[in-house]
């Protein structure tokens, strides 16, 4: 397979852990967006990363579908979204919240740095959802001890969240006092440390 895309990106960086949890063989392309547009559009019609290209040339588009056909590799035990309800469900639904996150992270960088005209209204409608979804994360991962967001091995759950956590301290510095979040600051620094993490790392690069 073919991973596409930078590892500043949560969404190519989730997929690539993902991979290597999973000891699946990838080629890493790391291709930008903006530098390497034509490169992508050949793939990926939207432009845009992750894109993952299979053994059999078959192209996924974002990193849901990627974590999906993952998925499917794996036994169910060693799957990283748990099979059975209503564990599915509530684990999917962390790593949707993580996501979503990161995309509105994505959204206020880009009205930030590359509009001439800021609306001010987008702006804070994008803080208002990230602080939203902080204080709902922050709530549920408070009440759980353990290492993991739901107990056992590391799953999509916690490496969405990680990787969120991330992106959005590095694009937006200062937007964010980490002390109101106790518990994602732990879950973030306790997983950063894990060399896979570490290994698929990449600090942020700015678009120009």
């Amino acid at each position: 397979m073919i991973l596409i895309g930078q590892y500043d990106s949560p969404f190519v960086r989730r997929v690539a852990i993902a991979l290597k949890l999973y000891g699946l063989p990838f080629e890493h392309r790391p291709w930008s967006v903006f530098g390497d547009a034509d490169k992508i559009r050949t793939y990926n019609p939207l432009t845009r990363v992750p894109t993952l290209v299979l053994d059999d040339g078959e192209v996924l588009v974002d990193s849901p579908s990627a974590i999906d056909f993952l998925d499917s590799l794996v036994p169910a035990e060693r799957a990283l979204f748990p099979r059975q309800e209503p564990a599915r469900h509530r684990a999917v639904r962390v790593a949707a919240l993580a996501m979503g996150l990161a995309d509105k992270a994505v959204s206020l960088f880009y009205e930030l740095r590359l509009h001439r005209e800021i609306s001010d209204l987008w702006a804070d409608r994008c803080r208002v959802q990230i602080l939203g979804v902080l204080g709902a994360l922050e709530a549920d991962r408070a009440g759980r001890p353990s290492d993991s967001w739901f107990g056992g091995g590391i799953g999509h759950a916690d490496i969405a969240v990680a990787v969120a956590l991330r992106f959005l301290g590095e694009a937006h510095p200062g937007l964010v006092s980490w002390a109101e979040y106790p518990a994602l600051a732990a879950h973030a620094a306790r997983h950063e440390a894990l060399p896979l993490f570490q290994e698929i790392s990449q600090p942020f690069i700015p678009p120009s």
